[in-house]
């Protein structure tokens, strides 16, 4: 293999290596605070150094190359058996997460909700579930916390988007996914 490969192939094994060990991790209710919320969801801005501070985002096809992804963060955010009622210890963490979005660093930018379901079940059961408790958050986070309507929408992802590839039945396949749109 020539030297020139061996080299290109050592920097991508960085950069995966250095990408995975950044990745947040799934905060359940009982971790979730204004703080993180904020620092997850804050657009990246250039240091003095020429670097980036805040999370490292995903990169997506775009026109003419790559793109940086939204920034976006992952919940446990759970609810009765099967169903759309959030738990008290949910409502609770999403009142945190009202809160960092009416905060100074979050409050001119719009956030997709997404809800994600394990691999159990029929799949399009599982895309109704999703879609429904993404419902479910958007409606808490507007009538209980006063978050403006406008700056959220809901979807749901079924099973098709785990967190835990190797255990799809995983809680942390079950999740809510806060998305900062582009704006």
């Amino acid at each position: 293999m020539p030297e020139q490969s061996r080299f290109i192939i050592a920097v991508v094994c960085m950069i995966a290596a250095s990408v995975a060990l950044a990745a947040e991790p799934l905060l359940d209710e009982q971790n979730i605070d204004e703080d993180s919320i904020i620092q997850a969801l804050t657009p990246d801005t250039a240091d003095e150094g020429g670097g980036t501070r805040g999370l490292v985002h995903k990169s997506v096809a775009g026109n003419g190359g790559m793109v940086p992804a939204s920034a976006s963060v992952d919940l446990l955010i759970t609810f009765g058996s099967n169903s759309t009622t959030l738990t008290d210890q949910a409502r609770a963490a999403l009142d945190k997460v009202a809160h960092a979005m009416g905060s100074s660093a979050l409050s001119e930018f719009k956030f997709r909700i997404e809800g994600h379901a394990d691999a159990r079940g029929n799949p399009a059961t599982n895309m109704k579930l999703s879609a429904d408790r993404a419902v479910a958050v958007l409606d808490y986070l507007t009538r209980r916390d006063g978050v403006a309507p406008e700056r959220l929408m809901a979807i749901g992802k079924g099973s098709a988007e785990p967190l835990n590839t190797d255990n799809p039945t995983a809680p942390e396949n079950r999740r809510v996914t806060i998305v900062r749109l582009p704006g």
